[in-house]
């Protein structure tokens, strides 16, 4: 990665912690990747309206009771957790990235802990809304929440989880593969050169078996999202080198994975095939883009409703952008903020996600206090810098 790109990741990291002492929402930033090519692609043919990404299977525990839910509704989101902190963190030009952007295991596996024992629950952001066609468009129409009682909503998503080259180098797993029956783990090439497998290693496997622990922490065997991206594949495999001879073997691999995802109630949004800002972006380059995702990542994780921003960087009601991607059938669109924010409106679900990283977990723990009490988290192999 060149160097610019990252000055404008921590220019844009030091505009957020700004941004977020405000009560202003949503925050234009939230990930950090590498830079994909211009999307070549032209969209072909008459757009197909999408419908959700299938919910989990309901839960098998015993039936539990549930009561009308009328809260606030909490999103967080996260990149992929850093397994190495001696590559993450060792003084490098992506050193700042690194401990802006992202969390370690044990920082990950301690917010697990707490966010249970603060009574929260996950739920499938499909149980809050059901498709209607209105005047021949895909509209959201807001459904009553039931929870069992004392439990708290939680929307769950993970960016970026493709694993791009960057990555590799710097301390987080390289894939996701195949595990005892139909599981799923993370794999990775270890500093001292070792390949090795680890359910402790990813979000994915650390979730489900946390929720294995625990059952009640998940409703009717909700996960989370994966939101991806496709410049560099899917999961850790390349599927985006179409002419590479290894193309039918990475697509094979990743629709295992996918298939092993979903059965453990985990679902897909876009993000974007090329991680794109979409509200600095023309409306020709968003059209090239999301043909090319339909075509490399929708045609792998199947058709999907829910729209995640990169950066957060959303566009107004009135941007022709919104309307192009309404007509592709998206009517979640997902973007960062400091606090709980959903709304029902035009026939969409706009809903913020607060971003779980270096830069909120020293800055705006205050903020964070529903979710994580008081009780410290920051990973002391982090960088040391003072905390807000």
């Amino acid at each position: 990665m060149s160097s610019p790109f990252f000055l404008r990741l921590l220019l844009a990291a030091a505009w957020l912690v700004l941004a977020s002492c405000s009560n202003s929402s949503p925050l234009p930033v939230n990930a950090p990747h590498s830079v994909p090519p211009e999307v070549s692609a032209a969209p072909t043919g008459d757009p197909v309206p999408q419908s959700p990404s299938p919910s989990p299977s309901p839960s098998k525990e015993p039936e539990v009771k549930a009561v009308p839910y009328h809260g606030p509704i909490e999103h967080i989101f996260f990149h992929p957790l850093i397994l190495f902190p001696e590559l993450a963190f060792d003084g490098d030009s992506i050193t700042r990235v690194y401990d802006d952007w992202f969390v370690t295991v044990p920082e990950f596996q301690k917010m697990l802990t707490l966010l249970y024992e603060r009574n929260y629950i996950l739920v499938d952001i499909h149980s809050l809304y059901r498709l209607e066609t209105v005047n021949g468009k895909l509209t959201a129409v807001q459904q009553p929440l039931s929870l069992p009682a004392g439990k708290k909503p939680l929307v769950l998503s993970i960016d970026d989880l493709n694993y791009y080259e960057y990555m590799r180098a710097n301390g987080n797993a390289w894939r996701l593969v195949p595990d005892r029956e139909d599981g799923v783990t993370a794999w990775a090439r270890t500093p001292d050169g070792q390949e090795k497998s680890s359910r402790e290693w990813e979000i994915v496997p650390l979730l489900d078996d946390f929720v294995k622990r625990h059952p009640d922490f998940s409703w009717q065997g909700a996960k989370g999202i994966l939101a991806l991206t496709g410049y560099e594949g899917v999961l850790g495999y390349r599927t985006n080198e179409r002419e590479s001879p290894n193309y039918k073997g990475e697509k094979a691999k990743a629709l295992d994975m996918i298939q092993r995802l979903r059965k453990n109630g985990w679902t897909f949004a876009s993000h974007t095939w090329g991680h794109m800002d979409v509200k600095k972006s023309s409306l020709a380059r968003l059209k090239r883009d999301t043909a090319r995702w339909k075509e490399e990542v929708g045609s792998l994780v199947g058709s999907t409703d829910v729209f995640v921003y990169p950066y957060g960087s959303s566009v107004a009601p009135e941007d022709p952008k919104l309307a192009f991607l309404r007509s592709q059938g998206f009517v979640v669109f997902c973007s960062v903020g400091p606090q709980p924010f959903l709304s029902f409106r035009d026939g969409m679900l706009r809903m913020d996600r607060r971003h779980i990283d270096g830069i909120s977990l020293r800055t705006q723990r205050a903020r964070l206090e529903p979710l994580f009490g008081n009780s410290p988290l920051l990973d002391p192999a982090r960088p040391k810098i003072p905390t807000k």
